[in-house]
């Protein structure tokens, strides 16, 4: 039976501390009911008011001429890409959920990202994702449910992306140890819209009637944000009623109808039950609009009988939206709902008193101010621990194996290996917009409506960030701008997914201020804002707390189709040259992690001006036309980006010298020293290509040469190593799946 006292457990069980509570009563002038303290308890959580993390949010570059909503202002930002038109995009989690059932977890993390665009008036046109779980080797128990997460993840994702239509175009997968227990699943959604289609979430208009719209309300996510608000124990798994059950099918009708309820004009606000469901849509859309919103919770459709008025707020039941409705407009509303077949109800209306008020058959069962709710829930300026400088790799203490056997084992890491078993459980191809599916540097698609192409990309090397948050961040950000400029894009801004431990403890929130920084700085080296994105903290398990992960997902324009490009080598005769320098820095590495089993030293040192460089001169070869392919060297350095270029074209290889370099061959072929690109160009034009690369003031060479042979070939030194390049790509090809067969 639930406890409905407000005895200091219960309250505590709501995650409401003690001078919470007081605040809560000096808001009100009295003692909240039940239904009240579970209604603060969602919107002061973390997952919605970002109440330790805000401080750090502020130091992101937020404006530019090109942001037409910037972040924190509405469900997603938006992006001028010229003509008239516009882009919408956002990247949000769903770690909790997906830890404790991972299809649903990862299904509705799915659909919920998706009505953030589509609340925005843009219609969506692309998915990414960015995964991460333990490893998936072995035949213990931990890696036996590393692998059922996995699985039951991908699977999600698919059904939902391909029920709906949307193709799934690009991401990325790590494993880690760090991530046992507690895996990420961070979701990516790309909108389109013109101009004047941009929608607000704001209750507008006293007097304008507030529409339910969706499916029915049921207990399934009920108090999901404040779940998602707290570490992950052996118990969690009592706290499936907060995982949400999704339906894409019906997510496709609501989509459509909104969409033109949206164009019949008609809607003066409309808002996404997602965090916090009805509780976070009607105290939200009123703190936008300045007004209040009453609403009756008998009139809200509901799925299963007897829900009271705590659970049909907190529920986050799927599929639902909150549409403010200009006066007089009802009979439009209801014949688009009828047509979709889309149950929905006026259950309430627009005031000018400021407040939240739910009514339960007539009677008041929550009046709170909307602002205190929405905007005033209190900021905590957390104890960050002293930053230690990170030792750097002393290189006498790594031994140098088999050159040849060590880029077999880097290939066949599963983080580093194809993620072709998941990218071909995606329906990538749906809609055929997508111009470069899953594989390459970045994914490229065409939005027809608009007449553009973009690149998107998402990124971050956990091993990085461990060892130093600030310059994990920075190379994060780097690498992202890299593998645009290497499918021929200019960045235009990011969101980010901000994935960390609990912020009471003093090291896990030191990690989340250098990683903000370091995007920060970063953001304002390559011109890049940030148009929002998500928090997720609390991510630890019984075994520890997960790898600082800032995510990154950076989108870029790409002027003319001709300039898209390819990260894999095209033809047999062509000049591989490197751009950027050979590189030397080891700390952090997969080389040491995977080869040596260690994860140490500092990562590598970025330098702004020589990246910039780099990609502005990779950009310039593209539009010159001089550049046939285009690859980044990130995890596994140089070794593992010259086996990936041959992989994709059929009956290619390389000879490839380095000649005398002064560096061990391990330090060579697998250090991951940023600002670094292969390029390569045709025989007839090495030479001219490398003039200009030079007169650009980058460190430009060439290395070797395209071969229609079997083998890879790299000399250095004085050494020769040979690869069967069959071989190299049937362990990077079949790894992955082989593991979960």
């Amino acid at each position: 039976m639930l406890d409905t006292s407000l005895s200091e457990e219960v309250i505590a069980r709501h995650g409401i501390t003690p001078e919470e509570f007081a605040r809560i009563r000096e808001i009100l002038g009295r003692d909240p009911s039940f239904t009240e303290l579970g209604v603060f308890s969602v919107m002061w959580s973390e997952h919605c008011s970002y109440k330790n993390s805000k401080p750090e949010l502020r130091k992101f570059p937020t404006t530019g001429p090109f942001v037409l909503v910037k972040a924190g202002e509405e469900n997603a930002g938006v992006i001028d890409i010229g003509s008239g038109w516009a882009v919408a995009f956002k990247i949000e989690s769903h770690n909790h959920p997906s830890a404790v059932e991972p299809f649903q977890g990862a299904a509705t993390g799915v659909g919920g990202i998706i009505r953030d665009i589509f609340t925005m008036g843009a219609r969506p046109e692309f998915l990414m994702n960015s995964l991460r779980f333990g490893p998936i080797e072995g035949d213990s128990e931990t890696a036996a449910r590393n692998r059922r997460l996995f699985s039951g993840v991908v699977e999600g994702i698919a059904h939902y992306g391909n029920c709906i239509g949307l193709p799934t175009i690009g991401g990325e997968v790590y494993f880690d140890e760090s991530y046992n227990g507690n895996p990420l699943v961070n979701v990516f959604c790309l909108g389109v819209l013109r101009h004047e289609q941009i929608a607000r979430g704001a209750a507008s208009g006293v007097g304008n009637p507030v529409f339910y719209v969706g499916a029915e309300t049921g207990r399934d996510g009920l108090a999901g944000a404040a779940f998602a608000s707290r570490e992950l124990t052996e118990e969690s798994k009592q706290d499936r009623p907060a995982v949400q059950v999704g339906d894409p099918f019906r997510e496709k009708l609501l989509l459509e109808a909104c969409l033109e309820l949206l164009a019949s004009g008609c809607v003066a606000g409309i808002q996404d039950m997602g965090a916090a469901g009805l509780t976070c849509s009607t105290c939200e859309t009123a703190s936008r609009g300045g007004t209040g919103v009453e609403i009756e919770i008998a009139r809200v459709p509901q799925r299963e009988p007897g829900m009271n008025a705590y659970e049909t707020l907190l529920s986050e039941s799927q599929e639902r939206m909150l549409v403010i409705v200009k006066r007089g407009q009802e009979e439009t509303v209801q014949r688009i709902f009828d047509k979709w077949d889309l149950p929905y109800a006026e259950i309430g209306v627009v005031t000018d008193d400021g407040r939240m008020r739910v009514r339960e058959n007539g009677e008041v069962v929550v009046d709170i101010p909307a602002r205190a709710l929405a905007d005033e829930a209190p900021i905590y300026h957390r104890e960050a621990a002293p930053k230690a400088a990170v030792a750097p790799l002393e290189l006498s203490t790594v031994p140098e194996g088999s050159v040849e056997s060590s880029l077999r084992q880097l290939l066949e890491f599963p983080s580093i290996a194809s993620k072709r078993w998941v990218w071909t459980q995606y329906d990538h191809m749906v809609r055929t917009g997508t111009v470069v599916r899953p594989g390459s540097d970045a994914a490229v698609f065409h939005v027809r409506e608009a007449g553009k192409f973009l690149a998107a990309t998402s990124d971050c090397n956990a091993l990085f960030c461990r060892q130093d948050p600030r310059e994990g961040a920075k190379l994060a950000v780097a690498e992202a701008a890299r593998n645009l400029a290497c499918s021929g894009a200019e960045p235009l801004a990011v969101t980010d997914n901000l994935n960390f431990g609990n912020p009471h403890k003093p090291e896990a929130f030191l990690a989340l201020r250098e990683a903000v920084e370091g995007l920060a700085e970063a953001c304002r080296a390559f011109g890049v804002p940030v148009t929002g994105g998500n928090v997720s903290l609390y991510n630890e398990s019984p075994t520890g707390a997960i790898d600082p992960t800032p995510t990154v997902a950076m989108v870029g324009l790409i002027p003319e189709e001709s300039h898209i490009t390819r990260s894999h080598f095209r033809s047999a005769g062509d000049a591989i040259l490197l751009i950027g320098g050979l590189g030397h820095e080891l700390g952090a590495s997969h080389y040491v992690h995977v080869v040596h089993g260690r994860k140490e030293g500092a990562p590598p040192s970025l330098d702004f001006e020589k990246e910039k460089a780099v990609q502005e001169s990779v950009r310039a070869m593209i539009r010159m036309r001089l550049a046939r392919s285009a690859h980044d060297t990130s995890e596994g350095g140089l070794g593992v980006a010259l086996a990936e270029s041959l992989f994709v074209g059929v009956g290619l290889s390389a000879e490839v010298d380095f000649g005398q370099t002064g560096l061990r061959a391990d330090q060579l072929l697998f250090n991951e020293s940023p600002s670094r690109v292969l390029i390569t160009v045709s025989k007839a034009n090495a030479a001219g290509a490398l003039s200009l690369l030079r007169w650009r003031g980058v460190d430009a060479r060439r290395i070797g040469t395209v071969t229609s042979g079997a083998e890879l070939v790299i000399r250095a030194d004085g050494s020769e190593f040979t690869w069967e390049v069959a071989a190299l790509r049937a362990g990077f090809e079949d790894r992955i799946a082989d593991l979960m067969s």
